[in-house]
């Protein structure tokens, strides 16, 4: 039986810390997510940050996270911090935010 939580869309607001700008850590971001059928967006910050929304199944985001702790190989990721929050509905697709 699964937990109907897993399957309710939810929100989540991610930041990611550490080598992740310069490495491809958007491109790979935008084929994982789009992989577990999520949406959303990523987009570099001015501080070196990486920072992301991703909507859809919370099973599917905690994935989601779980491959952005290790990234690209040319990244180090140093720390995540996700932001969980009730879903917008307001996007169709997972895209790199400029």
């Amino acid at each position: 039986m699964t937990d109907a939580s897993d399957s309710t869309a939810v929100r989540a607001r991610i930041s990611v810390s550490g080598r992740v700008q310069g490495v491809g850590y958007r491109a790979f971001t935008v084929r994982n997510a789009v992989q577990r059928e999520l949406v959303g967006g990523v987009k570099n910050c001015e501080d070196g940050r990486v920072e992301l929304e991703a909507e859809g199944p919370k099973d599917r985001i905690v994935s989601l996270i779980e491959v952005l702790k290790a990234g690209p190989p040319a990244s180090r990721v140093t720390g995540i911090h996700v932001e969980w929050l009730p879903a917008s509905g307001r996007q169709t697709s997972f895209v790199v935010w400029y």
